[in-house]
């Protein structure tokens, strides 16, 4: 039986207290998975590390919009395709394009547009794995075995919650479309133990992602203790893990990982 750790965005910007982008509890989050990976490693065959990566002139952060007024939208606004149209807000890159996108996000089904603060910069210190969680992964490798990184958000012209493509994927550019390499490497594993940040987004989405596949899902161990909700958006992923328990996730805590 082979084992998978998959863990998504534990990253400074989200998991530090400091970080341009925290979520409450993520830090103790991240202790208790550099526990697990400290005290079960000899059963985890390999661990994959996604990594949110992002340009400042990103179509959701908030340089890449402003208001009649030159000004920029708070983090947190949501906009639509109507405040573009309207002129509430000009976006930096093509409006055409933009609108076409925030169309797509709402017929297609996926969460609303958001401005977020600057976060995960590419090269950045908020951008690196928390040094908590990476010493872990480090003490587990070397004892002889390999972790991968997986990047994903550098595309300025769409957002990337899950690990496997864009919110909208763009035609033309090939690492926004689905990543079946990714997918093929998880189906190696009998059993895949899920962590990371954001709960409510990040996380929720690349389950979503593996919707077409309940082969995957089935394998999926949720660590509930190890991911933390962005305060506000509750409510936002309950349909996803709903969706992920029907098709056969189990959803523990580290702890209990730790007794078996």
């Amino acid at each position: 039986m082979k084992t998978l750790l998959f863990i998504v965005d534990m990253q400074n910007d989200f998991c530090s207290p400091g970080g341009s982008l925290y979520v409450p509890g993520a830090e103790k989050d991240a202790e208790r998975l550099g526990r697990l990976i400290d005290r079960k490693g000899e059963e985890i065959d390999k661990i994959i590390l996604t990594l949110d990566q992002h340009h400042v002139m990103d179509i959701a952060h908030p340089a890449y919009w402003q208001n009649a007024k030159g000004e920029h939208p708070a983090p947190f606004t949501t906009i639509s395709w109507w405040d573009v149209l309207s002129g509430a807000w000009i976006p930096f890159g093509d409006k055409t394009y933009v609108v076409e996108y925030l169309r797509q996000l709402k017929e297609t089904g996926e969460y609303q547009h958001m401005i977020w603060s600057e976060h995960c910069l590419k090269g950045s210190e908020g951008a690196a794995i928390i040094p908590e969680l990476f010493e872990a992964v480090v003490r587990w490798a070397c004892g002889g075995r390999y972790y991968e990184t997986v990047e994903k958000g550098l595309h300025p012209g769409t957002e990337f919650f899950g690990a496997f493509r864009a919110n909208v994927p763009v035609t033309s550019a090939p690492e926004t479309t689905f990543n079946m390499k990714l997918k093929e490497e998880m189906e190696q594993y009998d059993t895949i133990w899920l962590a990371g940040e954001a709960r409510t987004h990040c996380v929720a989405n690349t389950l979503k992602q593996l919707f077409d596949f309940p082969e995957i899902i089935r394998r999926m161990v949720i660590l509930e203790d190890c991911m933390s909700n962005i305060p506000g958006c509750d409510e936002l992923a309950v349909p996803i893990y709903g969706t992920a328990a029907r098709l056969g996730a189990r959803f523990v805590k580290s702890d209990a990982l730790l007794l078996e």
